[in-house]
């Protein structure tokens, strides 16, 4: 029995080794001196971060996905909320369909997506701008937000919703003092869950992006085909402590292990 635990905690020590090494190698080229990628390298400096504040391209790439998380986040939280509600309080034919097509885009390969929604823009002659890129965002980050939602609507129980519009309280009242502070963790660890999610985007948004919209995976994309140079490191770097933080927060709000398991939990 000692002998079991010794060895799985070495294969889980092994294991997180061999996921986390080549994050620790890419924030450690990110301080180099050195114009190219190098490790180990001479000294350290900040020289990549300062060619990153003075890099126009990527940081407007960085707003653009900012606020293309933020829209897209806070689009797919409105749907989330009243479907997650829906689905969970009422029995109605249909309803594993409807679970089941909101969950969709979790199922079908980003580059299928992709390809769809070049397709569908193309024909539409709506491409190219910020809000037909929202769209695709929001219908690819839908499933994200709604799980989270959905796992903390499913056994709320109505008692104290009734009481409350028994009492007079109008029904949008009764659902922003009763329900929602009671699903609140659920809807914003969806929100962000789907932030993480639209801001990480690539594979998809190749396809529907144009030089005006160029989000900044697209951009690190270029990067990387164009240049060997580790200024990619350090956005890399500055994109792997954000993600952190977000997840360090999502643990404290809702609990990973929820975001993991969804709705069985």
């Amino acid at each position: 029995m000692h002998k079991n635990g010794f060895f799985s905690l070495l294969f889980h020590l092994l294991f997180i080794t061999f996921i986390v090494a080549p994050l620790v190698v890419v924030m450690a080229i990110a301080f180099t001196d050195k114009g190219y990628l190098s490790l180990p390298t001479d000294g350290l400096s900040l020289r990549w971060f300062r060619a990153l504040l003075e890099n126009q391209e990527m940081l407007d790439a960085f707003f653009l996905s900012l606020n293309l998380g933020l829209v897209s986040a806070t689009a797919a939280t409105l749907l989330a909320v009243p479907a997650a509600l829906a689905i969970s309080r009422y029995e109605f034919a249909g309803r594993s369909t409807l679970t089941g097509f909101l969950l969709s885009p979790l199922m079908i390969p980003s580059v299928v997506l992709g390809i769809a929604f070049l397709r569908f823009f193309s024909m539409a002659q709506i491409g190219g701008s910020f809000w037909a890129l929202s769209i695709t965002h929001v219908i690819v980050v839908l499933p994200y937000a709604l799980r989270l939602t959905l796992a903390s609507t499913i056994g709320l129980e109505r008692d104290i919703e009734q009481a409350a519009l028994s009492l007079g309280a109008r029904r949008w009242t009764a659902f922003y003092r009763v329900v929602l502070p009671r699903i609140r963790t659920g809807v914003i660890g969806g929100w962000m869950l789907a932030f993480i999610q639209s801001f990480d985007e690539l594979t998809m948004t190749v396809f529907v992006a144009t030089p005006g919209t160029t989000t900044l995976p697209v951009a690190m994309y270029n990067q990387i085909s164009q240049t060997i140079d580790p200024l990619i490191t350090a956005v890399s770097t500055v994109l792997i402590i954000g993600t952190l933080l977000l997840m360090l927060v999502l643990d404290r709000m809702v609990g990973l292990d929820r975001v993991l398991i969804g709705e069985s939990k």
